[in-house]
């Protein structure tokens, strides 16, 4: 087993194979799918070092597209979150999120709650582009944080 996974993690390592699996792995996981894309890009730049700032780039541009599909996600579902729109804490968050504006994706790279904000940055139908520019500030800054700290701690 130990040497099938090793085998699987050179493939997908090597260069024409490893930027676009990082490309797709980190695009599916900032849809609302359960799936977390660092350990990807983590073991992409353990095998090929040189590949640190490509595979971050790459990374936070599938991530950010993922975060934009979210986005038009919430836009489209508008009419389905009306029944919600009764409860106290509904309506706080809400608030929350329109008083921060675009500023509010900043925080799109958070575990569990990062691609619902996304998705409901575009429900209540803030502006596109400036979400779009937040959410990939966000996400470049946690691979960097995040691979970085991996690579520096094995």
């Amino acid at each position: 087993m130990q040497a099938w996974i090793e085998h699987l993690l050179t493939l997908l390592a090597l260069p024409q194979f490893g930027l676009s699996t990082v490309f797709v792995v980190s695009f599916i996981s900032a849809t609302l799918l359960p799936m977390g894309s660092e350990p990807v890009v983590f073991g992409l730049v353990k095998l090929n070092p040189e590949l640190f700032w490509p595979a971050i780039l790459v990374a936070t541009a599938g991530n950010t597209l993922g975060g934009a599909v979210d986005w038009w996600m919430g836009f489209g579902a508008h009419k389905v979150a009306d029944k919600y729109s009764h409860s106290k804490h509904h309506m706080r968050v809400l608030d929350w999120l329109e008083r921060l504006g675009p500023k509010a994706c900043l925080l799109a790279w958070l575990p569990l709650v990062g691609d619902p904000l996304c998705a409901v940055a575009g429900w209540l139908k803030l502006p596109f582009w400036p979400c779009l520019g937040y959410m990939a500030i966000g996400k470049f800054i946690r691979y960097v944080l995040m691979t970085g700290s991996l690579v520096w701690a094995f």
